[in-house]
């Protein structure tokens, strides 16, 4: 099979590398916090790739431009229910959702979809919708920039998370070195030779 890019050499290393890694005895590693913060940039590296290339379907591209050409005013950050479920609502998106028949499996199955983007799934934040109106929307808030609040908010959670573990770490790694130094000390307070 020919290469489509200069990527897979690198990838095979890579998998060479982390397999070798892997096979390595878990006391061979130490807190090392470079190899810490390279793991850290790798895994930003990927989730900055996967979001920014985030496909929900195969057919993301015919998706948006059918929504986007059928409801180009409709605003997405924040959602009204009157545009996704009165009855004049309902007669503009059935037609859209039709387009999907046969196309996306079980396009008009029910699903949560979030109103406001800028939130998570709470009860007072999600509307039952159908399928291919959740993709639709959620399509077009990745394309037009509207899920970066989310997507950012989960990455502050992640990088705290790492800042609270590195102060752990280093509050463990001190408390391991006053063990030793007071292992050296006896009972009446003279250090022992």
């Amino acid at each position: 099979m020919e290469a489509t890019s200069g990527r897979e050499e690198p990838v095979a290393e890579e998998l060479v590398s982390v397999a070798h890694a892997l096979s390595l005895p878990a006391e061979s590693y130490g807190n090392d916090p470079d190899i810490e913060m390279a793991w850290a940039m790798r895994a930003m590296q990927h989730a900055e790739v996967y979001y920014k290339f985030l496909k929900l379907t195969k057919v993301d591209d015919q998706i948006y431009s059918e929504f986007r050409k059928d409801f180009e005013k409709l605003r997405i950050d924040v959602l009204d229910p009157e545009e996704l479920k009165s009855v004049s609502a309902k007669e503009k998106w059935r037609p859209f959702c039709l387009k999907f028949d046969g196309v996306i499996e079980d396009f008009n199955y029910g699903t949560l979809l979030r109103l406001d983007c800028s939130q998570g799934y709470t009860e007072e934040n999600t509307i039952f919708a159908p399928r291919i109106q959740f993709f639709a929307i959620e399509i077009a808030r990745n394309r037009e920039g509207h899920n970066k609040a989310v997507y950012n908010s989960v990455q502050d959670k992640e990088g705290e998370k790492g800042a609270n573990r590195g102060a752990e770490e280093k509050n463990n790694k001190e408390g391991e070195k006053e063990k030793e130094t007071n292992k050296g000390i006896n009972k009446s307070g003279e250090t022992s030779m």
